[in-house]
Order: C-alpha cells, then structure tokens, then sequence
C-alpha cells in the first residue's frame, strides 16, 4: 500500500488543471499525411484490422503520437487529440485514420473473448444490462461510472482511445478523473477505509471468459507495484460480482466503496467535457478513469450518438486473454 500523497503531474483535479494542457492539436503536417493516408486507403481498400503505418507515409503522425504516449506514461495520463475531419469521410474511413493513429501510440488488442473484436462500437442498443447477461453498460444510454475498462478481467489494456463519430441529441457528457487524486483524496478523507481498497474485490466478468471459468475475477481496486500506482475499478462490476456470488459485499468493502463514491462526487475532483465529432480521448487505463453521463438519442439511427474505442497493450498476446 502506498501511504504517502501523490504530488505529480498525474494527480490533477479539475481544480487544480487547465483543461487545454490535456488537447492535442492535430497539427498541419498531420492533417496533410492523413489526407494522403486516406487516399491511398481509398484506392486500395483493406479491412481496418490490416492496415500497418509502415504501408503508408506518417512521420509527423508517429512523432505526435510519440509525444502523446510519453504524456499518458509520465505526465497527465490523458490526452485529448483535436481533431479528425470526419464530417469529410464515412465511418469506415474515420475508423481507419483512427486505427492508424491508434498503432502508432500502441498495438492495438482484442476487446471481445468469443470473435476478437478489434475495434468496438459504443452506442445504445436498446439493451438492459443485469448482472450475468454479458451486455456491457456501453451498448444501452445509462450513465456509466467513472471506470477503467476490462477492470473485471486479468488482462486490461494499458491504453484506451475513443473516438467520437457522432454525438447524442441530449447527455452523454465524458468525464474523466486522475486515479492519483482520488488516492489523494481518499488518504486525506477516508484513510480508514484505504487499506481495503488493496483487497480483492469480485467482479462481474461480464461473460468473457470461457465455459469452464467462474464468472466472477477477484482483484484489488488499488495496487502498489514498482514504484507505480495501478487502479481496477468498475463499481457496476464489482456490485454485481458480488450479486452472482450470492453473497453480500462485506462491511469493510461496502464502506470503502461507499468512500469512493462520495470521493467521486466531489466538486472539483472530475473533469467534465463534451466531445465533438473527431476528437479522440486517448487515456493511461491503470491511471485514469472515465465515463459518461445518460442521454437521449436522435430519433434518426444514422445521426445517433457513436463512440468507437480501441484498447492498446504492448505486452502479452493480442487476444483478449492476453
């Protein structure tokens, strides 16, 4: 356990930061390698998952995203790159500019066990998520709590992008929250319940594991390892691990998580922004929690709100068991 207060350029607040250090211009010489990019994608059109930056000509865009991966290791966890000019393209072609992009901060991994979905789609469809039916909050409109992805598995990807294609007619706001100052704030406000943090939790694996498998995975919301703070949270996983377990949360777990909630509903603590169409949100996932708020979808399904998310790890295997 970390007992000491994190001091850093990753413990911001949104207090305490300028919202416009995190946005990353899409510089002039980008753009034009881009455009290039997509013409040469136009006349010789590949599925997405096969496209390699070494085929095409992107210095510019490898140095920028060179500099975004040494912010989401060693400064602010997060970035915000503005922006592709999707209105000029079709999904397809976005897709494919942002997977470019993506393989160049990281190598993109599978983020689905049974067909190993490279590039998921968020968006609303019309689902119910309940605890044990696989259907993840970010294919219905609720509100989903500030969270790292794949937090309920063994393997989560050490970096997220999403890129925003469309947004919705109402909400849907992104917030995003340093896991340093939450740790921060939580030594400094709820120390007492701190240490069961660095307990093992259950989570719901959210149906992604194979038939034989418990569909629970135990681990710590908080980790101290070399030197290094790393977070597992998804309090709609952990409630609902403890649901398919049959038994109720214990004491100390349910006031620890009662202590981040509140942490988490804190002015000043979590940044809150709408995307437009192009930006990407790209995130250290061990570092930096995001989330959502509800909306209200267009009534058009072409014009409804559409997020398309790429998880990055360098190490292990590309698939989702890593």
């Amino acid at each position: 356990m970390f007992a000491g207060r994190f001091e850093g350029a990753e413990a911001w607040t949104a207090a305490s930061f300028d919202p416009a250090r995190w946005r990353v211009a899409l510089p002039a010489d980008c753009r034009a390698e881009l455009a290039e990019a997509l013409a040469l994608y136009r006349a010789n059109p590949l599925p997405t998952v096969l496209l390699d930056p070494a085929d095409f000509r992107l210095p510019a865009c490898a140095a920028l995203m060179a500099e975004v991966r040494r912010r989401l290791e060693d400064e602010t966890r997060f970035a915000l790159l503005d922006r592709l000019p999707v209105e000029d393209m079709t999904k397809d072609e976005a897709k494919a500019l942002y997977w470019l992009l993506c393989s160049l901060l990281s190598r993109p991994v599978s983020q689905k066990l049974v067909d190993g979905t490279m590039v998921y789609d968020v968006h609303d469809t019309g689902a119910v998520a309940r605890a044990g039916t696989g259907i993840r909050p970010d294919k219905t409109n609720i509100e989903i709590t500030l969270h790292n992805d794949n937090s309920y598995n063994p393997t989560p990807p050490d970096f997220v992008g999403l890129l925003c294609l469309r947004t919705a007619r109402a909400g849907g706001v992104s917030r995003v929250v340093s896991f340093h100052a939450l740790h921060n704030h939580l030594q400094a406000h709820s120390q007492n319940t701190l240490a069961r943090l660095y307990e093992p939790f259950w989570f719901d694996r959210q149906r992604e594991h194979l038939a034989d498998e418990p569909p629970v995975h135990a681990a710590p919301v908080f980790a101290w390892q070399q030197g290094r703070l790393t977070t597992r949270l998804a309090l709609f996983q952990m409630k609902n691990g403890y649901v398919l377990r049959g038994a109720p949360m214990d004491e100390a777990g349910c006031a620890a998580v009662a202590a981040v909630e509140a942490a988490l509903a804190t002015p000043g603590l979590c940044a809150s922004f709408e995307m437009a169409p192009g930006q990407i949100q790209l995130l250290n996932n061990l570092a930096v929690g995001h989330s959502r708020t509800a909306f209200t979808d267009h009534d058009d399904p072409e014009q409804r709100r559409h997020i398309v998310r790429i998880w990055m790890r360098d190490r292990g295997h590309r698939g989702y068991r890593g």
